[in-house]
């Protein structure tokens, strides 16, 4: 279920949502791989399982996805830093960590170099290297 929207985007722009990543959300196609990518985070932070299946690559988009979390390890998205964008064409990376909390346990940060593609004008996750 999503959570309420929130005025200044998760993804620590410090932009309003919905001139942010709510836009991506509500379907315009992302600029580039790190926009795709800071809005993906904010999909998770805002529990937006459809947006996250919409903007993953087919060749590599999982049957199906749950951010439900188990009883009392409720995942608390903490935020997010972008180290690097690098683009060649219609293919790019970018390497980011996000930071999140899961029930009372201490703060993790986990930190990917994700791949990114460009078909037809939009991008998708394609995977973590």
């Amino acid at each position: 279920m999503s959570q309420t929207v929130p005025a200044t985007c998760p993804c620590d722009l410090g932009k309003p949502y919905a001139e942010c990543c709510g836009r991506c959300h509500a379907g315009e196609p992302a600029a580039d791989a790190a926009q795709l990518m800071r809005s993906r985070y904010s999909a998770y932070v805002l529990q937006r399982a459809d947006y996250l299946l919409s903007s993953w690559h087919p060749d590599t988009r999982p049957a199906e996805l749950s951010l439900d979390d188990a009883p009392g390890q409720r995942t608390q998205w903490l935020g997010l830093t972008v180290h690097e964008h690098q683009q060649d064409g219609d293919r790019a990376q970018v390497r980011f960590t996000a930071r999140y909390r899961i029930g009372g346990g201490s703060a993790v940060k986990m930190t990917e170099h994700s791949r990114f593609q460009r078909i037809d004008g939009n991008w998708f996750y394609l995977d973590a290297l």
